[in-house]
């Protein structure tokens, strides 16, 4: 069951809180710097709300200096709940023929308006935390391997982060995924 709709005021509220109780994931990082493009956009923060109900609590985790933006992961413990059970892309979604997903992870992901993790990204996530012990998440697969009819995803096994393979339209109850997003 999806969660409940939040407000706006709400989502500030509750991307602040995370953001204080989980200060090693953004050092040297101002919230009320955040919270001044957040409501300066809202249809950033309109993004986060969707991270949120789904499951993935979005949180800052780094500042590009290059582009003046502020770097949200989605930080929830495990892959986020209402985004797995998906195969990886359309294309994998189109070629089963029976017991077909309720939807593909790449379009769930811009209907949200949010990118999947790359390889690189995942493992930086778990430097800031232990993800994904339970479940994994499908990751930003590189054009070769798709082209191979093949998806990567992540999760941390025996105190180490695992990158691996599986077929792009297979699809597991402990397996979704992890967005970022700029503002």
């Amino acid at each position: 069951m999806p969660a409940a709709k939040i407000t706006s005021r709400e989502m500030l509220s509750i991307l602040k809180v995370r953001f204080e109780a989980n200060q090693n994931r953004h050092k040297n990082i101002n919230w009320a710097e955040i919270q001044q493009k957040l409501e300066a956009n809202p249809k950033k923060l309109a993004v986060l709300q969707k991270m949120e109900e789904t499951g993935g609590e979005p949180d800052v985790v780094d500042f590009d200096e290059k582009s003046g933006e502020y770097v949200f992961f989605d930080c929830s413990a495990e892959s986020p709940k209402e985004r797995r059970s998906f195969c990886y892309d359309r294309e994998s979604l189109d070629k089963r023929k029976e017991n077909k997903p309720k939807n593909n992870a790449l379009d769930a992901a811009r209907e949200i308006g949010i990118e999947l993790l790359s390889d690189e990204e995942y493992r930086y996530l778990q430097t800031l935390g232990d993800f994904d012990t339970k479940t994994s998440s499908w990751l930003e697969t590189p054009e070769n391997i798709r082209k191979l009819g093949g998806a990567i995803f992540g999760d941390f096994r025996y105190g180490t982060v695992f990158i691996y393979h599986n077929g792009a339209e297979s699809y597991y109850a402990a397996r979704g995924f992890r967005g970022k997003m700029k503002v």
